[in-house]
């Protein structure tokens, strides 16, 4: 049994009652009859009416519906194109809602006539027709369910322990180094430095914040860091190295010469970037001889999934450029979208199954369509940033991004020739 709502209404009303739900009555299936409706809604906890005139899709959201509540206020809602319209009426008894909707005239639903009456002040507020009385088509009722209930929870904290465990026992590929070194580039404030203190979060057991974020467009990062983290479990250093680049930009960010001399191994920890003058041989901290330890075996470009749309010619114009230098130095790369769950139509429990919600499918087919890079290779991660306690749900999408770029190290170190694997270049 499918709901008449579009994707886009079933998402603004999932926003509306902060959760998602169940379609449980349909008039047209199971009869218009209010002796039907009862039967299958009554005492269902939280429940959510759509009725569908020829005109307008609108309802009432009833957050309590068990013998335990009585008296009960309701939220009516209307559809103004894909913006939500909304009134509150009642208290009243629990019973008036599921027969009346409101025993003082306020929103009556006729079901066998369909038909519903509402009062002129409650049509103005939700911007319906003037008509008193509107006719219906169709009239759906739903069970609203806690997107996170404790069986999700239970399974998000067994992937979150069986992900930890993976990456600290991880080791690379031919044991040619002990430590992978990922590279993160990106445009400026697009989360680079925020994604280091999320994935030290979760591995140290705390939240932490080692390096500073800013939030203006001139960025944090001024020096190359080159970060290696400790397990919060035994005080182990961690099978990576997380590096931290000055951010891309199109007037004073990272300088584009500056790239294949980090992806090379020359440039140490605490480098300070000039944006006029790349690292030269002779600069007196340049490495002259680096080791395949000292190299980049992967590249994260990091982006803002806010901000892709924006993003300059200028601005595409380095990256693609930069990804460019990292194809010619064979350092496999993916991308990190970060900020998904500020974007639009994204509830805390979608990110459970990020990868299937249909806002973050377009962000990856725009990063595919604007920059070039595989839809394969985009991965979605969700950062720490004004939080004091861990989420699980954030470690595990972290996490699973972390894993997914160790792997492509793994490529890396796996398809390097013989002559590379112990010799300085």
């Amino acid at each position: 049994m499918a709901t008449r709502l579009t994707w886009i209404q079933e998402k603004k009303l999932q926003n509306l009652v902060k959760g998602k739900f169940s379609l449980l009555y349909r008039a047209s299936v199971h009869g218009f009859a209010d002796t039907n409706l009862m039967r299958r809604c009554y005492n269902e906890g939280p429940t959510l009416l759509v009725i569908y005139s020829s005109d307008h899709v609108f309802g009432s959201y009833i957050p309590q519906n068990d013998k335990n509540n009585t008296r009960v206020s309701c939220l009516l809602f209307a559809f103004e194109e894909t913006k939500i319209l909304r009134c509150e009426i009642g208290p009243h008894d629990l019973s008036d809602y599921v027969y009346h909707y409101g025993n003082k005239g306020e929103f009556l639903m006729d079901l066998s006539g369909k038909k519903v009456t509402m009062s002129l002040d409650t049509i103005k507020k939700l911007k319906l027709s003037q008509h008193q009385t509107i006719s219906f088509e169709e009239c759906e009722v739903f069970r609203c369910e806690d997107l996170l209930d404790t069986r999700k929870m239970d399974g998000v904290a067994e992937l979150r322990g069986s992900l930890l465990s993976a990456i600290r026992t991880y080791k690379p590929s031919r044991d040619l180094v002990h430590q992978i070194r990922i590279l993160l580039l990106g445009p400026i404030g697009a989360g680079k430095s925020s994604f280091f203190n999320s994935v030290k979060s979760v591995l140290r057991g705390h939240v932490t914040h080692q390096a500073l974020v800013g939030s203006d467009r001139t960025g944090i990062s001024e020096q190359y860091r080159t970060y290696s983290i400790k397990d919060g479990k035994d005080g182990k250093s961690l099978p990576f190295i997380l590096c931290d680049s000055m951010g891309l930009s199109e007037e004073n960010g990272l300088c584009m010469d500056d790239i294949p001399y980090i992806l090379k191994g020359h440039v140490p920890d605490r480098y300070q970037f000039n944006f006029m003058k790349p690292i030269t041989p002779g600069h007196s901290n340049y490495i002259d001889f680096p080791l395949l330890e000292d190299r980049i075996h992967c590249v994260a470009f990091v982006f803002d999934a806010n901000s892709i749309e924006q993003l300059s010619d200028e601005m595409v114009a380095k990256i693609k450029k930069a990804r460019r230098e990292v194809i010619k130095c064979g350092v496999v790369h993916v991308v990190l979208l970060t900020c998904v769950d500020s974007m639009d139509l994204i509830m805390k429990g979608d990110l459970i199954d990020i990868y299937k919600c249909m806002p973050v499918k377009l962000k990856q087919e725009e990063v595919h369509k604007k920059l070039g890079f595989a839809l394969s290779d985009i991965l979605v991660v969700s950062n720490y940033t004004s939080e004091w306690n861990l989420d699980p749900i954030k470690d595990v999408l972290n996490l699973s991004a972390l894993r997914q770029m160790l792997w492509a190290a793994d490529d890396f170190l796996e398809d390097l020739p013989l002559e590379e694997t112990g010799k300085c270049i």
